[in-house]
């Protein structure tokens, strides 16, 4: 097809273009480099975008240069990924610490038992940022199953054992909620932390459990420090409104 005359072809993309050769500049930096031979060694970053020399040393022969140039870079890039994922890892890690001690806060600054427990089935949720918190007791007696007023959900015996085992905290993602521990929130959940409460050898079993609609937010490779205080402190704090021994 012939291009109509009088009109103009239509312009070629081009690449970047390269900045002029500086004789004067090249010189300095070489005289530069020889000065601090260490400069990559110091700035391995440069790799990323300078083009490694392609030597030619005849047909068959590798140029290994080039392969291990290509392999740092390669390194850099990885070590990049790494780093990014540890500063998130730690902001994140940062951020948890803060709210389990706001909510521990909140906790000892409770003015009864009663609002102690409010503060658990309720407030607590906004605070660490879950969707759901249920606290557990097993029954004592002949009790059936129920949700007591004060929100506290009574199961049978040797159900907090069913859920947790031999372990006091067990966290779990991509599951679905157990209506037993959340009631009607157990359609919401999908990752979850449970809590072995002690209180004293006159109490009944308790148990804490978290929800998350998050899969991924509870998951068993997580370390369990911080929520093990969590439960140490409430565990001491119900301990000591009901003037129980240790």
């Amino acid at each position: 097809m012939t291009r109509t005359e009088g009109t103009d072809p239509k312009p070629r993309k081009r690449g970047p273009s390269k900045a002029p050769v500086d004789a004067a500049a090249e010189a300095a930096i070489v005289a530069y480099l020889e000065a601090n031979p260490d400069f990559v060694a110091r700035h391995p970053s440069v790799l990323r975008v300078l083009t490694p020399p392609a030597i030619d040393h005849g047909r068959g022969v590798v140029d290994f240069q080039r392969y291990m140039v290509t392999r740092l870079q390669g390194d850099l890039d990885l070590m990049a990924v790494e780093n990014n994922a540890l500063v998130h890892t730690a902001r994140a890690n940062a951020q948890s610490q803060s709210r389990i001690h706001n909510a521990v806060l909140a906790l000892i600054g409770a003015g009864s038992l009663g609002e102690l427990v409010e503060i658990l089935t309720g407030d607590l949720a906004v605070m660490l940022d879950v969707d759901a918190i249920a606290m557990t007791v097993e029954a004592t007696g002949n009790e059936v199953p129920c949700v007591a007023a004060s929100g506290i959900r009574i199961v049978e015996q040797g159900a907090i054992d069913k859920w947790l085992g031999r372990r006091d905290v067990v966290l779990r993602g991509a599951i679905a909620g157990d209506p037993a521990i959340y009631g009607p929130a157990a359609g919401l959940i999908r990752s979850e932390a449970l809590l072995r409460l002690s209180i004293s050898a006159r109490t009944p079993v308790g148990m804490l459990a978290f929800g998350s609609r998050e899969r991924d937010l509870f998951q068993e490779s997580q370390g369990t420090e911080l929520i093990s205080f969590l439960g140490a402190v409430i565990a001491r704090l119900i301990r000591a409104w009901l003037d129980l021994p240790g």
